[in-house]
C-alpha cells in the first residue's frame, strides 16, 4: 500500500497547478478502471458487502437461491434490524439506489421518514438535541417497510415473506453479539425506556457483554406479521397502533412538549418516492448519487468539481495521498460545499432546491476559484447558485444562517451486485445510535429520531434570501447526508459504495471516490485508507490515524485548526464504515471491499480464479 504514504511536496504556482490538473484528468480518464480490484478476490455470480457477517449471509443466501440484487438487499436490511438494531431497522428509513442492467436504468427508492401532519417549524425551538432526540417528539413516520416492499414488488424476484425469513430465524434463534454492538449498548439510550433496558441489558442494568446470545422474540413476531400481511399491518394495522402509542413517550426534560405528534392517519398516508440520482462528471467518470431530500449527492459532486482543477494523486506535484496540499484543497472544498448545503438543500417536494445550479459549471467556475493551493480561505460563505439554475435569480442579498449542531452519526450502508449485473447501493438508518431509545412495546423494534435532522431554529427569511430549505413542515422529509453512490465508466457501472456517519457520510464518500479515481487504489485499499472530514464552513477538522504529523504541521502553517492529541497535532477519530463492490468491465468479474471499522464482510457467489 505504498501509494497511500504521503510524499514530499514540490509547490507549484496556481496557474501551473491548474494546468497540471487538466493533464492529470486526461490521463485518469484513460486508465481509471484498471486498478479498482487489484488485490481483491474475484466472483461472477454476485457479491454482497455488508457491515455484519450474519446480514451478509442473509443476502448471499438470496443470491444463491436465484434471487437478484433487490432480493438480497431486502434480506440484508431485515437481518441488519436484528444484528445491528442500534443503526437501522423497520422503525427508520433510507435510500436504496438501484441500477438495472437490462434497461441500463439507475434510480432511487426514497423511503426517508416524513414529518407528521401536526409538525410545525418551531417544534424544536429552544430544545437540546439530547432531550429532543430521546423523545417521541422526534419520531418521523417510518419508511423502510414500504420502501423494501415497493422495491421487491417492482424489481425483485422473491416475495416479502421470503426475504424476511433469514431475519425471522436470527431473531428467534438469537446470535452472539459482537464487540461493536456490546460497546454501543453501553449507551444511556438503552436504559431510558423499560423495553430497551429489558432487551439490551442484564437484570440489574449492566449492558449485555460481547458474546451474549441475544434473542428477540417480539421482533420475530413483528416480522411474521409483515410476512403474512404485508406493509398494511405496519401502516394501518396493529403495528401502526403500537407505533402511535409508543411515540407518545417523552423525555422528562421536555415534559408534555416532547410527546410525539404522529397519528394513525400519518402512517396510513405514508408513501415512498422514486427519484432520479444527481449526476456529475469527474475526470471522465460519471458519478451518480442521492438527490434531495439528501444533501449528499449534490455536495459530493460540488466538491469533486471544485477539486478537479488540481492534479490530485500526483505526488511529484505535491498532491499525493495524505499530503498537505491534497488535504488543504479537500478541506477548502468541504468548507465551501457545506456552506452551500446549510442554505440551499432540503426536500425539493416542498422547497425549490437549485440542484442544477449547485453543480453547474456556471456556478462552480466561480466557487473553485476561491480555493488557493497555498492559502486558507478566511471565510467560507454560501454562494448563490440561482442565476445558474433559472433565468431569474432575484436580487435579495444572501446571508448564511447559523449552522445547526451535528446530529446523529450512526447509520449503515451495504452494496450488492448480482449475476446479471444489477446493482444496489443502500444507506439505511434510525438516525442516532439507538434512535430515540424507544422500543415499540410487544413488537421489538426501535423508533427513529429522524425529525431532529430538521433545523431546530427556523431559518426561512425573505429579507436575507434564505429559503428555509430544511425547516420543519408537515409531511416533509428532513434533510439527509446519506449518499449511496455509483460510479459509471463508458456508460456502465463500475463501483457502488456509501457510508454511515451523519454529515461525515458526504466526506467518506468523497474520500473513497478520490482514492479510487485519483490515487489509483483498489476498492479495499480505498476503504482502508485513513479519512479526512470537515462538516462546516468554519473548517473544524476530524481525521483518522495514518495522517502524518508533518502533514498536519503543514496544514497548521496554512492556518487550519488541526486536531491535537496530548498537545501535539494528531488524528485519532474513526469516520464512517464504507461497504462497496466493483465490476471489471473487461471480463465481468465482480469484487467487494468491506470496512473493518465495523465487522465488514464480503461474500461472493461461485468464486473464480484471480
Amino acid at each position: 500500500m505504498s501509494k497511500m504514504m504521503p510524499r514530499a511536496l514540490r509547490i507549484l504556482p496556481l496557474a501551473a497547478a491548474l494546468s497540471a490538473g487538466l493533464v492529470f484528468a486526461e490521463n485518469t480518464a484513460r486508465t481509471f478502471p484498471d486498478t479498482l480490484a487489484a488485490q481483491e478476490q474475484a466472483y461472477r455470480k454476485g457479491v454482497v458487502s455488508v457491515s455484519h457477517p450474519l446480514a451478509a449471509e442473509a443476502g448471499a443466501r438470496m443470491l444463491e437461491e436465484g434471487g437478484n440484487a433487490i432480493d438480497a438487499a431486502a434480506a440484508i436490511q431485515f437481518a441488519l434490524n436484528v444484528v445491528e438494531p442500534q443503526f437501522s431497522g423497520i422503525g427508520g428509513g433510507g435510500f436504496m439506489m438501484i441500477h438495472l442492467a437490462k434497461t441500463n436504468e439507475t434510480f432511487i427508492v426514497d423511503s426517508r421518514e416524513k414529518a407528521p401532519a401536526a409538525a410545525t417549524p418551531d417544534m424544536f425551538l429552544n430544545q437540546t438535541f439530547a432531550a429532543a432526540s430521546t423523545s417521541g417528539h422526534s419520531v418521523g413516520v417510518p419508511g423502510t417497510v414500504l420502501g423494501v416492499e415497493t422495491a421487491l414488488a417492482k424489481w425483485g424476484t422473491k416475495s416479502l415473506a421470503q426475504t424476511l425469513q433469514p431475519a425471522i430465524t436470527l431473531a428467534d434463534s438469537g446470535f452472539r453479539i459482537n464487540r461493536f454492538l456490546s460497546a454501543d449498548i453501553n449507551n444511556e439510550r438503552t436504559a431510558l425506556q423499560p423495553e430497551a433496558q429489558a432487551l439490551f441489558r442484564l437484570p440489574g442494568g449492566a449492558p449485555l457483554p460481547e458474546g451474549h446470545l441475544l434473542r428477540q422474540p417480539d421482533l420475530a413476531k413483528t416480522f411474521r406479521l409483515i410476512a403474512a400481511q404485508g406493509s398494511q399491518v405496519f401502516y394501518k394495522g396493529e403495528i401502526a397502533k403500537a407505533i402511535v402509542e409508543a411515540q407518545k413517550r417523552s423525555n422528562p426534560a421536555l415534559g408534555s412538549a416532547g410527546v410525539g405528534r404522529m397519528a394513525l392517519s400519518d402512517l396510513a398516508a405514508y408513501d415512498v418516492a422514486i427519484r432520479q440520482p444527481v449526476e456529475g462528471d469527474y475526470r471522465g467518470v460519471k458519478v451518480k448519487s442521492m438527490s434531495p431530500p439528501s444533501s449528499g449527492g449534490l455536495t459530493v459532486i460540488q466538491m469533486l468539481k471544485m477539486l478537479e482543477q488540481f492534479p490530485i494523486g500526483d505526488a511529484d506535484q505535491g498532491f499525493g495521498f495524505g499530503s498537505t496540499r491534497t488535504l488543504h484543497v479537500m478541506t477548502e472544498a468541504m468548507r465551501l460545499g457545506f456552506a452551500d448545503r446549510a442554505v440551499w438543500m432540503g426536500d425539493e417536494d416542498f422547497v425549490p432546491v437549485p440542484k442544477r445550479g449547485l453543480i453547474s459549471s456556471c456556478y462552480l467556475s466561480e466557487r473553485r476559484q476561491l480555493i488557493k493551493p497555498d492559502q486558507r480561505l478566511a471565510t467560507a460563505a454560501a454562494g448563490d447558485p440561482r442565476a445558474c439554475d433559472t433565468a431569474d435569480a432575484g436580487d435579495a442579498p444572501l446571508r448564511l444562517a447559523g449552522l445547526e449542531e451535528e446530529k446523529g452519526v450512526h447509520t449503515t450502508h451495504f452494496s450488492v451486485v448480482d449475476r446479471d449485473g444489477n446493482v444496489v447501493s443502500y444507506t439505511t438508518t434510525i438516525e442516532n445510535t439507538w434512535g430515540t431509545g424507544i422500543v415499540v412495546p410487544g413488537y421489538g423494534f426501535l423508533l427513529n429520531n429522524e425529525l431532529t435532522d430538521f433545523n431546530f431554529t427556523p431559518t426561512r427569511n425573505a429579507a436575507t434570501g434564505n429559503p428555509g430549505a430544511n425547516d420543519v413542515e408537515p409531511f416533509k422529509r428532513p434533510r439527509s447526508s446519506m449518499s449511496p453512490t455509483m460510479l459509471f465508466y463508458q456508460g456502465k457501472p463500475v463501483a457502488a459504495y456509501g457510508s454511515p456517519g451523519g454529515a461525515t457520510i458526504i466526506n467518506s464518500v468523497l474520500n473513497v471516490t478520490l482514492n479510487l479515481v485519483d490515487h489509483r487504489m483498489s476498492i479495499q485499499q480505498a476503504i482502508d485508507a485513513p479519512r479526512w472530514s470537515v462538516t462546516s464552513a468554519a473548517g473544524t477538522i476530524t481525521c483518522e490515524r495514518g495522517i502524518t504529523a508533518e502533514t498536519l504541521q503543514g496544514l497548521a502553517a496554512l492556518g487550519h485548526q488541526v486536531p491535537q492529541v496530548n498537545g501535539a497535532p494528531a488524528c485519532a477519530s474513526t469516520i464512517g464504515s464504507v461497504q462497496g463492490i466493483v465490476i471489471d468491465l473487461k471480463n465481468g468479474k465482480q469484487y467487494g471491499g468491506a470496512d473493518q471499522r465495523r465487522e465488514g464482510t464480503v461474500i461472493g457467489i461461485r468464486e473464480v480464479g484471480g
